[in-house]
């Protein structure tokens, strides 16, 4: 299984109704501080973010992602939207 696979695998227990998921490693190749993990942009409409801050949001999604942060997850870049929001 690819780490593509695996995060969204992790990330489809929030029950998502849309789930982007788009690796940017190749952009930031060789830079500062990256050990090797990946950089990856999520987009993710949930349901089970209605009524929730992003910051409660966003601690779901590193939960889905426990164990992945920091070493085989470099970075991670979240939109993380609740069904009863306008989409961007």
């Amino acid at each position: 299984m690819t780490l593509h696979d695996e995060i969204r695998e992790r990330l489809a227990a929030l029950a998502p109704v849309r789930l982007e998921l788009r690796d940017d490693s190749a952009l930031h190749a060789g830079h500062a501080g990256n050990t090797g993990g990946g950089h990856f942009h999520v987009v993710i409409v949930s349901s089970q973010f209605c009524g929730k801050s992003q910051i409660m949001r966003h601690r779901s999604i590193y939960q889905a992602l426990s164990g992945l942060i920091p070493h085989r997850i470099h970075a991670l870049s979240i939109q993380a939207i609740a069904t009863d929001e306008p989409a961007p």
